[in-house]
């Protein structure tokens, strides 16, 4: 296994779009900060502050993650009125710029987040009204209807129409099951709204996702799961790709120390083809010792010396039911999922299992 170096667990766990998902969001963003800037150029013919920069900001969200909730309409006309207002007072009775600004940035983001309408480019549109200069300045209040309220009409007017010309749902609806307040069907039967609502009281923290898309998330999961996860499902579907082994020339100090570090009773024991060979179990090691009569030579000793050569194997298109003696009977910890040239592609865990039949007990 790879290690994951520090950079990489700097980036976000986010999905990467097709490139002509990026490609529309990209052009998206584009037209709308020209068709908008050029209206409000016109518009406002002889004024200085025609265009806003926190718009560029605003575009971000409205044309590549329109599904945020921090992207919808409500929340980009709302929060940018709160932040201009609060900025521009904050300008006009507090002198000193760094204390101004500050102030109104905090402030903003407590109404925003009191009114559900949180829109982060909205900060800057507080930081433009106390260091906006003189042309903001002269503005006065009049700054919170143009450009800031001319600036944001004209975007969301523009990202409404151009994401539903592209396929997208802009604005979100607000709700999964739109004839009935009850759960729907699906719900019933596997998770509710109120169980999404319990969950989401759980974190104190805002989660950038709709409770809608959760639940929708959720719930197409949970049925590729249940199609998945079955009785009648392969082996390839439920097993561990990544699998912990031991090479059978490693010492035995060697293996003592993988199942201390992992925590896990046995390992399959492959040989430099990546072949399975063999398997040891942490209980193979222990008598091993506990018959030594020598201290130094018997440490030197390998994995090959002691292992089980006969191991049960299993394949990737096997039925998941086949398995089931193994474990039950047999108390398997795993098993090894190869392919025609001995190869493993895989373990199933006793876990695994366990998290099968638990998901078919719920269904049935």
């Amino acid at each position: 296994m790879i290690p994951i170096t520090w950079i990489e667990t700097l980036k976000p766990n986010f999905k990467v779009l097709s490139l002509k998902e990026r490609g529309l969001s990209g052009i998206g963003a584009l037209i709308g900060l020209a068709i908008s800037s050029l209206i409000s150029w016109y518009a406002l013919d002889g004024i200085n502050a025609w265009y806003i920069a926190p718009m560029g900001a605003s575009s971000v969200l409205l044309f590549a993650v329109s599904s945020s909730p921090l992207a919808q309409p409500w929340n980009m006309i709302v929060g940018n009125l709160i932040a201009a207002i609060i900025g521009v007072s904050c300008g006009l009775w507090i002198a000193d710029p760094t204390f101004s600004f500050s102030i109104a940035v905090g402030l903003s983001i407590f109404l925003m987040m009191t009114t559900d309408s949180l829109h982060p480019p909205s900060g800057a549109v507080a930081i433009t009204a106390v260091l906006g200069g003189d042309a903001v300045h002269q503005l006065g209040y009049y700054f919170v209807l143009y450009p800031v309220l001319l600036n944001s009409t004209l975007l969301i007017a523009f990202a409404l129409f151009f994401n539903r010309m592209i396929g997208r749902q802009y604005p979100q609806p607000s709700q999964v099951n739109q004839r009935s307040s009850d759960p729907t069907p699906t719900q019933r039967v596997t998770i509710q709204p109120k169980d999404i609502e319990y969950a989401l009281e759980q974190h104190t923290e805002l989660l950038d996702i709709s409770q809608y898309d959760l639940q929708s998330l959720i719930l197409e999961a949970q049925q590729h799961a249940n199609h998945r996860l079955s009785l009648s499902g392969k082996c390839a579907d439920i097993m561990t790709k990544d699998v912990a082994f031991l090479d059978e020339n490693d010492d035995i100090l060697h293996a003592l120390d993988r199942f201390k570090q992992m925590n896990i009773m046995s390992l399959p024991v492959l040989n430099e083809a990546q072949q399975l060979v063999g398997t040891l179990a942490l209980s193979d090691v222990v008598e091993w010792f506990r018959s030594t009569t020598e201290i130094r030579s018997p440490w030197q000793d390998q994995v090959k010396h002691i292992m089980h050569r006969q191991v049960v194997m299993v394949k990737p298109e096997q039925n998941i039911a086949d398995l089931i003696p193994y474990f039950v009977e047999k108390s398997f910890n795993y098993l090894p999922v190869v392919g025609e040239d001995r190869k493993i592609l895989g373990i199933i865990s006793r876990s695994d299992m366990i998290a099968v039949l638990y998901q078919n007990l719920s269904k049935a």
